[in-house]
């Protein structure tokens, strides 16, 4: 039996991390885009690829970015319907960070001719405010991509 390289290890042993947010009495808007998600199909086995985009705002934690890579990381092996990730990456944002409102897209790729993008979102009931827009004008990383359908 070989032993699991490095990288290997860390993403079968990571936990998704949050530290305190130092600037809770303001509302504000954290964005974030991981560009080489990939699961398994449960049905076949391919691989299936996104990008995932993930909005917020804080309430009490913030999400420590190297541990949320590893947890990405670790679908790479997962059979998950493509719903099922979306909502999951979600539910398990949700439970570390209690946030005032977060949305999650997976814009997945292509496959057998259909595109499929899933959208969650979920608002605190005490927060009444708005998330800042997706991305600013002209600053979108994929034009097109989880704002505003533009038709």
């Amino acid at each position: 039996m070989t032993e699991d390289l490095y990288g290997e290890r860390m993403i079968r042993e990571a936990k998704l991390e949050a530290f305190d947010n130092r600037t809770p009495e303001r509302d504000y808007t954290v964005l974030f885009t991981i560009p080489e998600f990939t699961c398994l199909c449960p049905r076949s086995g391919f691989p299936d690829f996104a990008t995932l985009h993930v909005r917020y705002v804080p309430g009490p934690r913030i999400v420590e970015l190297k541990s949320l890579k590893l947890y990405i990381n670790g679908f790479r092996d997962r059979h998950v319907f493509h719903e099922d990730v979306t909502n999951i990456v979600m539910s398990d944002l949700i439970a570390l960070l209690a946030p005032r409102y977060i949305e999650v897209v997976g814009d997945f790729n292509v496959r057998g001719n259909i595109k499929t993008v899933v959208r969650a979102h979920h608002r605190d009931s005490a927060f009444d405010g708005e998330p800042d827009p997706w991305w600013p004008a002209g600053a979108a990383p994929n034009p097109g991509g989880p704002g505003p359908d533009p038709h």
